[in-house]
């Protein structure tokens, strides 16, 4: 007996105790129904032929989709963890200055961005007022700043959370390192009756970090405890 013979005696004793691995591979599949194709000739149209082809073309689109689906849910159980972890980080500060010195350093670390910023407002004197706050994380505006800020100087009432990319006056929030920033997240507190609103900007080198047509479900449920922690510190 030849060796081609033999290999190909060995190669049949091989398919015949495992079809699996024929069935299972695409290309093997493709290529034995262009063959049976090629054989039968072009003046034969193989419907079943066609309809494997459309049932592979929408099992590839399915997988897709099944890819894309777990991708997502990969990347919200991400987020929720990191805003979970920003938030028990919030609460362990034992004082307010502890809290504020946490912004920019550990809480940007947890988040995974560049910069953040607390902005507050004040109806008495900025200058005096920025000079008395503790450390670059926190910036003093002047009153009605948070709104305009947040709605991009437009006089209508802002979203609590606002993704978008960074514009040339986010200079006044971020200083001098607003230039490498691409994108932000702008989250407006409720500090409670007769206070001034106020803002926690989240600055990202990233310009996909945060855009508009992402949800804000888990932004807005940082802001409320954000809100809180400040409240309680501020009372």
């Amino acid at each position: 007996m030849s060796s081609t013979a033999a290999i190909a005696d060995d190669l049949r004793a091989r398919i015949i105790d495992e079809p699996t691995v024929i069935l299972d591979d695409p290309d093997l599949m493709r290529a034995l129904v262009a063959a049976n194709d090629k054989m039968m000739g072009d003046n034969i149209v193989d419907l079943r032929g066609i309809a494997m082809e459309r049932l592979e073309a929408r099992l590839d689109r399915l997988e897709e989709t099944h890819r894309s689906v777990i991708a997502a849910a990969y990347e919200n159980l991400a987020g929720t963890n990191q805003i979970h972890r920003a938030v028990l980080r919030l609460l362990e500060a034992p004082d307010f200055e502890t809290l504020l010195s946490l912004l920019d350093d550990d809480l940007a670390a947890t988040l995974r961005v560049d910069c953040v910023r607390l902005v507050l407002e004040t109806d008495g004197d900025r200058a005096e007022a920025a000079r008395a706050a503790p450390g670059d994380a926190v910036r003093i505006m002047s009153a009605g700043f948070a709104r305009s800020y947040a709605g991009n100087g437009t006089n209508r009432p802002p979203r609590r959370v606002v993704l978008r990319r960074t514009a040339p006056h986010c200079e006044q929030v971020y200083g001098a390192g607003a230039d490498a920033l691409r994108s932000e997240a702008v989250l407006t507190l409720d500090l409670g009756e007769a206070r001034q609103p106020a803002l926690l900007a989240l600055g990202s080198a990233d310009a996909q970090q945060f855009t508009p047509n992402q949800g804000t479900d888990l932004m807005d449920f940082f802001a409320g405890a954000v809100e809180r922690v400040l409240r309680r510190w501020l009372a």
